[in-house]
């Protein structure tokens, strides 16, 4: 084989053997982790909002498909814009991006508490995703005028 010849092949299996590790890199699928989770302590007895980021270090989006709790009947997710509160079954994770539930905007409701959280305490819940397994978070109860400096 000729010097060139074989210089190609290099070149073509240095090509291709850099391409193997894009795809290999684990970044195909997303990665998920849970920040600045968040919940005031509720003024209702029936009724609380939960705040948090999701954030997806992957390379495909994910979504979430619901959120669910022991320490309520039920966890809705919502958004909120111009005033307007609407209820969502499914919210995107973009790739290399973050799902950011914060106060006045998308929100978590945790409705028919069993029992009223209380600053100092945390309630767990699950989040369930399409694509990701299920990620639990305990979210510590903050004071009911508690603001985040973090954006929340």
């Amino acid at each position: 084989m000729s010097r060139p010849a074989v210089l190609a092949a290099a070149a073509a299996l240095t090509g291709a053997l850099v391409l193997t590790g894009c795809s290999g890199s684990g970044t195909s699928k997303a990665d998920l982790s849970v920040s600045g989770s968040y919940m005031p302590q509720p003024v209702s007895a029936d009724m609380a909002a939960g705040f948090l980021t999701i954030t997806n270090k992957g390379g495909t989006k994910d979504e979430l498909t619901s959120v669910s709790s022991d320490a309520a009947g039920q966890v809705t997710m919502h958004s909120t814009m111009g005033g307007e509160m609407r209820e969502h079954s499914s919210f995107a994770i973009p790739a290399h991006g973050r799902l950011v539930f914060r106060s006045g905007g998308n929100h978590l409701m945790f409705e028919q508490l069993r029992h009223r959280p209380r600053q100092g305490q945390t309630v767990e819940l699950k989040l369930t995703f399409a694509k990701s397994g299920p990620l639990t978070v305990e979210m510590p109860v903050k004071s009911a005028t508690y603001h985040p400096t973090t954006g929340h």
